[in-house]
């Protein structure tokens, strides 16, 4: 008998690992803004960043193109979209990035409610239509029906 936590998923897996590389890249790309180091060293972690990026945006979009129009997606849109602009905003990258951290910051500390809200279907998207649902976690989230306060 098992009494330990579940077994963790090959696709769950694959996104901690992703955030981990995300989250380990940017910070490193913002410290090394701040601490000004130079622009050869910084750009790999600014690819890094940004290929984490568009690989996690995949994975939180598949397998329904509906999961676009969720808040939790447009704020990774904008955060990659902020990312992008750093190559030609190079004055302003310091800026650009606690932007983007501050987005990262609010969109992860959000209630759920407004995070899986989809801005097409003007409703809370349950987390049993979200990507690793659980059968628990589907149980744990009020029905769309109810509005969102």
């Amino acid at each position: 008998m098992n009494v330990g936590a579940p077994a963790l998923s090959a696709s769950r897996g694959l996104n901690i690992a992703l955030r981990t590389a995300h989250i380990g890249a940017t910070g490193a790309l913002f410290g090394g803004h701040v601490f000004a180091i130079s622009a050869e060293r910084l750009l790999p972690f600014l690819y890094l960043a940004i290929l984490t990026g568009i690989v996690l945006l995949i994975v939180e979009i598949y397998p329904t193109w509906r999961r676009i129009f969720e808040v939790r997606i447009a704020m990774i849109a904008v955060k990659l979209l902020l990312l992008c602009l750093i190559p030609w905003l190079w004055t302003y990258r310091v800026p650009i990035l606690i932007a983007v951290i501050v987005i990262a910051s609010v969109g992860s500390h959000m209630p759920r409610r407004y995070r899986y809200y989809s801005i097409l279907d003007r409703r809370l998207v349950t987390t049993a239509e979200a990507p690793f649902a659980t059968e628990t976690q589907a149980l744990r989230v009020p029905p769309a029906s109810r509005p969102v306060k």
